[in-house]
């Protein structure tokens, strides 16, 4: 039982529990999924709204360089050389220490599956394979249809590619601050009144003309994930990075093939800030741990960008209350070994380090605290995507009240989270996966261990 509610109170929870559950079937299945927009079609309690969740000022939001800020490329500018060359030795030598010891999780086949997870794939670039036939080479024109029109071919073959939501953000002198100033490689991004896209040793151009940020999630396998922070369950992250560099791939000579340029990431998080372009496109709200939260998949999801010259209706911010949600439920915090996460109870202007980017509200994290603990355990973790409530969709009937509520009852989210620390999260000890994973290998999990049809049936 969660400590921070009495038996009695558990009990009179669970009982109100009980008679909203016999309205939910009315209320979440009733509810069909609206058309009030194109776009993701969702229950009527997903609301669409004109401003994100999260606060935003663009006064003080300014372009930044992911090569020069970030902890991803950056970390030795925050801790220094000594420390960063300690923090190798640590990593080496546990790993090693835990595949002799055959440590659950560190064993020689999860080690295995993490080189297998990481290939496979098609390279990525900015231009893109530019293989595909073009209108001109056909013969014929390229495509005419509408916005509106040309977002649902789009968000059909994305799908049919393998992405789990899209969604679009229009570029303007706003948005266009999402646009990293430099990239992971070093190069600069500039925008720029030009007729075609430019790539040299130093620079890549967006033209001005593209004006369109198609903005997709790709899903993660959340029983993989559970398995946090071993190598077994890191590699769930690795195989959907390589799952979206063919989905990138295939999406620029899709835009190719009717007559359109498709600017992709040149490396993982490339090109711009992926949770602020997926709240921007109604992809989900941003959440405690500072990433984008989603109603179909939660936290089981990673954002990836593409821009584009096609003109395609953008899709709207969206309040499914998820971010008040996360005011009251401090679980990944919780459960954070390295405490890198926000206890706060409201979102600051008030970033923790240079690797944040001002200009918005947030739960910031410290970047430093949580990659000197990647280094620790030898992996990206991903234990405060594993824990967060939303994570778990494998109950269908549970998941549908659990949103319903969420969306509209804000003074239920403490009961919530305690249900959801009884069905889905035994552990509470620091670093300790939340499902054994030797148990892993004898699952008969769907493909790449995900339900794809989750977004569709999850909400219809």
């Amino acid at each position: 039982m969660p400590e921070n509610l009495t038996r009695r109170e558990f009990i009179k929870d669970l009982g109100k529990l009980g008679a909203a559950a016999s309205l939910a079937p009315m209320v979440a299945l009733g509810e069909q999924s609206s058309d009030k927009s194109v776009g993701l079609k969702r229950p009527s309690f997903i609301k669409e709204v004109d401003k994100p969740t999260t606060e935003i000022d663009w006064d003080l939001m300014e372009r930044m360089s992911e090569r020069e800020r970030t902890c991803r490329r950056s970390f030795v500018k925050y801790v220094g050389q000594d420390r960063l060359d300690k923090l190798t030795e640590i990593r080496n030598q546990n790993t090693d220490k835990w595949l002799k010891e055959d440590k659950p999780g560190y064993t020689l086949k999860d080690v295995a599956i993490k080189s297998g997870s990481g290939s496979g794939y098609m390279s990525q670039s900015y231009l893109g394979p530019q293989s595909a036939k073009t209108p001109e080479k056909l013969g014929v024109a390229k495509y005419s249809g509408s916005p509106e029109e040309a977002l649902q071919i789009l968000q059909s073959a994305m799908r049919h590619f393998g992405a789990a939501t899209v969604g679009v953000v229009e570029l303007d002198a706003h948005t266009e601050k999402l646009i990293y100033s430099q990239d992971p490689d070093g190069k600069y991004m500039q925008i720029l009144d030009v007729d075609e896209p430019l790539e040299t040793d130093d620079t890549r151009v967006i033209p001005k003309k593209a004006r369109w940020v198609i903005t997709y999630t790709v899903q993660m396998s959340q029983e993989t994930l559970n398995l946090a922070p071993t190598i077994l369950g890191s590699q769930t992250t690795t195989l959907t990075y390589r799952r979206a560099r063919n989905i990138q791939n295939r999406t620029q000579e899709f835009l190719r093939g009717l007559g359109y340029m498709g600017l992709g990431e040149a490396s993982t998080n490339a090109t711009g800030i992926a949770p602020v372009f997926g709240v921007m496109a109604g992809l989900g709200e941003l959440s405690r741990y500072n990433r984008l939260l989603t109603p179909e998949y939660g936290s089981m999801v990673r954002v990836f960008k593409i821009i584009t010259d096609l003109p395609l209706a953008p899709t709207k911010p969206i309040d499914a209350g998820l971010l008040e949600f996360c005011k009251r439920c401090l679980k990944c915090a919780d459960h954070c070994p390295s405490k890198a996460l926000s206890f706060d109870t409201e979102p600051t202007w008030k970033t923790q380090g240079e690797w944040n980017n001002p200009g918005h509200k947030a739960f910031f994290e410290d970047s430093v605290k949580c990659r000197n603990y990647w280094y620790e355990v030898g992996t990206n973790c991903g234990i405060c995507f594993a824990v967060c409530p939303f994570a778990s969709q494998n109950l269908a009937s549970w998941s549908k009240f659990r949103n319903y509520m969420t969306a509209t009852v804000p003074g239920f989210d403490k009961t919530l989270v305690s249900i959801d620390d009884l069905l889905y999260t035994p552990y509470t000890e620091f670093g300790k996966p939340q499902k054994d994973p030797e148990e892993w290998w004898k699952l008969n999990l769907p493909d790449y261990g995900i339900d794809t049809y989750q977004s569709v049936r999850g909400n219809s």
